[in-house]
């Protein structure tokens, strides 16, 4: 294959280990699959080793590296799924806003939106297949790289989350001023989240058309808003967007994709979110497993949810977690994964526990 032909998204190797998919769809599997959210990450020295060249963005915006960061983990372990290297707030980005990678402070806006004429600065129409062609280039260059190995999940973030990080300027352990908006000015909120939807719901069928075999939207900042303000501000257009991503893959003939909806500390709506559209829904470690299927029944796949803190365990304290979360959700419908992203000073090996342990532990629970 010429290397040209590695952004075509034609051809693609055939898929050797769908269990993944499997779990997603609901349909019987031989053990349960794992993949960690920010199983590509800092953890890894040869990530750091990667990402020293350039900065963040730069980073993302560059496929053949963003291809490389997401093999890294698959290297070294028997995950089920990848995960596409890229960061949530190049949705922003496409929209016309500014967005560094601070060292020690993480993601900044320099010119947040402070007040609702700012909404009139951002782009109206935004050209996906132009503005985040890099982030396609990316997967369809990964997904033969993989060699039909595992299933490339593709992302995005949600809108309540993304216009949360768009006023705030940043992360904020209050969101004090993107709820501000909410209360003083909730048109413009909708407006802004409905402009944000347009944009994901486009934005993840161009990952699919480039690839991507399952997607995965990421509602971090749920557990800000209690019930009302969920209700009126993030499950409308979380419900949309998995509407909105299957009729028009249907129109463009093209075959569907499992979704996932990760809504963290969102549990006081659980039965909504498993109702809204998605196949999968993802878990933080702050519900217990068994009170999370009583509420959702067995309409849809549960994912996660062990505390990212107990890779800092010993190993064999690490397989007991393991063991008894799988007894608690569960081999069917299920894919295990960490209630949240791993952190930088996370030890690979431990991580390597934690694959190895849902494996093992798994295959032995169907054998009884």
């Amino acid at each position: 294959m010429e290397h040209g032909d590695f952004f075509s998204s034609k051809d693609f190797p055939a898929l050797k280990n769908d269990t993944f998919l499997k779990a997603a769809w609901g349909e019987v599997t031989d053990y349960v699959p794992v993949w960690c959210m920010r199983q590509a990450g800092r953890y890894l020295p040869e990530f750091r080793e990667t990402r020293a060249t350039q900065d963040f963005f730069t980073t993302c915006r560059t496929p053949t590296i963003c291809c490389e960061l997401t093999l890294q983990p698959l290297r070294r372990f028997p995950l089920d799924a990848a995960i596409i290297f890229s960061d949530i707030l190049v949705i922003p980005q496409a929209l016309g806003m500014e967005v560094t990678m601070v060292p020690g402070k993480g993601p900044t806006f320099p010119e947040p939106l402070n007040e609702p004429a700012d909404l009139q600065k951002l782009h109206e129409n935004v050209d996906v297949t132009r503005e985040l062609a890099y982030v396609f280039q990316a997967i369809t260059l990964t997904r033969h790289k993989l060699k039909g190995e595992v299933p490339l999940i593709g992302f995005s973030g949600a809108p309540w989350t993304l216009m949360a990080y768009m006023i705030e300027g940043g992360g904020s352990n209050t969101m004090s001023k993107a709820k501000r908006w909410l209360y003083q000015y909730p048109s413009a909120c909708h407006k802004l989240l409905k402009i944000l939807t347009n944009v994901i719901i486009d934005y993840l069928v161009g990952q699919v058309k480039a690839g991507a075999q399952a997607l995965q939207v990421f509602e971090s900042h749920a557990g800000h808003l209690g019930y009302e303000q969920f209700s009126e501000f993030s499950l409308p257009y979380l419900r949309e967007i998995a509407q909105q991503v299957k009729e028009k893959l249907k129109a463009s003939g093209i075959i569907q994709v499992p979704m996932i909806v990760f809504a963290k500390d969102a549990h006081y709506a659980l039965e909504d979110i498993a109702n809204s559209g998605y196949e999968v829904v993802g878990l933080d470690w702050t519900i217990q497993p068994q009170i999370a299927r009583e509420r959702t029944g067995t309409k849809v796949t549960l994912q996660g949810n062990m505390d990212p803190c107990a890779l800092y365990a010993p190993k064999d304290k690490i397989s007991e977690i393991v063991k008894k979360m799988i007894e608690e959700f569960g081999t069917q419908r299920y894919i295990a994964n960490l209630g949240h992203g791993m952190y930088p000073d996370m030890d690979p090996e431990h991580v390597a526990a934690f694959v190895e342990s849902v494996h093992k532990y798994s295959q032995k629970k169907l054998q009884e």
